[in-house]
Formats: C-alpha cells, structure tokens, sequence
C-alpha cells in the first residue's frame, strides 16, 4: 500500500511539472506576441505611421533582439523540464527496483514459510510412526528393525532433517554444522541409522542441498570414527 501511493504521488509530481512548463511556455509565447505588438504600435506612433517605421532598419534589428530573449527564456524552461522529468523517470525507477526486491523477498518468505509447514507435517507422521509400532510398519524404512530401534532410527532421520533444514535456509556455518554432528558421529544409535541410510543418500544429486549434507555428515562421521574400528553391527 505505501509503494502504491509512492507510486501514485510520483505520477502526480510528474504530471504537475509537465503541467507547469507547458503553461509557462505559452506564457512566455503570449508575453511575446503581445510584448511585440505593444512595441511596434508604440514605434508606429512614434514616427507617425508604419510606412516610416519599417524604413528604420535598426527598428527590425532592436525586435530582433528581444525575440532572442524570449526564445532564450523558452529554451531554458524546456531544459529545465526534460530535466525535471529525467529526475522523475529516475525515481521511478528506483522505485520498481524496490518493488522488486519488495517482490522476491515476499515470494522468498512464502516459500520459506511452505516448507516450515511440510516440516511439521513430516514431523507429525515420524511422531505417530514412533507413538505406534502398527503406523510404523506403514511407513518403514528400516524392516526387520525393533521396535526401540525403529524408533530410534525414526528420531535420528528427524535430527538429519532438521539440519537439512536449517542448513538450507543459512542459519548455521559449515564449520558449526560439523561441530554439531560431533556427538553424533560418536553416537552407536545414530552410527546404525547412518549404516541403514547411506545407501539411499549416496544417489542425491552432487549440487543438491541434501547431497552437499550428506557429504558433509559423511565425512565427519569418517574422521570421528577411530582408526581400525569397524561400523557399528547392524541388530
């Protein structure tokens, strides 16, 4: 609403000076013509008749003079419009290019704002597959498991997805997301949910966000993980 009325008083600012110079140059034309008149029925009179007043060479010269002035005074007030108006097309533009950040900025925190809400959905169902062994068969990633296993394997790919998230929208560093998956990597529960899962995030696009957290997940998991120690058992 208030870009719109910025939008609304620039156009009336534009029309109002444009307004402006076009009256004061036919003001200036009118001044001319009746000035010019003034002056030759004054010469007239002065010599007598018109016959004499054209004769007088230096007479033709003088209104010469003063239509230059006038001409000058009109050139300057269009000058003086074209930039007015230059100065006006500016702002104006300024102003869509506000409008669209304005734009891209809105459409950026609805998308932001749909994906909070699938979160929570997606949060919702692991909640009730953990709740609920017999909705956990449903939706079941890792058959065969316990049912405290399940659950555990269930909160864990909650964990990975909440810094998905988080990663995703730039509320945390590289350096800080590694420094978090410290505890983790030296976690047995979340060590067997990563053994179980790795073969379907091996296959996400390189360039994808999830790829790229994979790899960093991956590689802090590795390095956490001593020397000669094998994976944790699968049950």
């Amino acid at each position: 609403m208030a870009t719109r009325r910025r939008t609304w008083r620039t156009a009336v600012t534009f029309f109002a000076w444009g307004a402006l110079a076009l009256s004061g140059t036919a003001l200036v034309g009118a001044l001319s013509v009746v000035v010019s008149g003034w002056l030759a029925s004054g010469v007239e009179r002065a010599n007598g008749d018109r016959r004499t007043a054209m004769e007088r060479s230096s007479l033709g010269d003088y209104f010469g003079g003063v239509s230059a002035v006038f001409s000058g005074l009109a050139l300057l007030l269009l000058v003086a419009t074209l930039l007015l108006q230059q100065r006006e097309l500016r702002l104006q533009r300024l102003e869509l290019a506000v409008q669209r950040e304005e734009l891209v900025a809105s459409r950026e925190q609805l998308r932001r704002s749909a994906e909070a809400d699938l979160r929570g959905l997606h949060v919702q169902l692991t909640q009730m597959a953990m709740d609920d062994p017999a909705l956990a068969e449903v939706w079941n990633d890792f058959p065969g498991e316990s049912s405290e296993r399940l659950r555990q394997n269930l909160f864990a790919n909650l964990t990975f997805s909440h810094y998905l998230l988080v990663f995703k929208w730039g509320g945390i560093s590289e350096a800080e997301l590694i420094a978090r998956i410290g505890p983790l990597a030296r976690s047995p529960a979340f060590a067997r949910y990563w053994e179980a899962s790795r073969g379907a995030k091996e296959v996400l696009p390189p360039d994808s966000d999830e790829g790229r957290l994979y790899r960093i997940f991956e590689t802090t998991i590795r390095e956490a993980r001593q020397p000669g120690t094998p994976p944790p058992p699968a049950p």
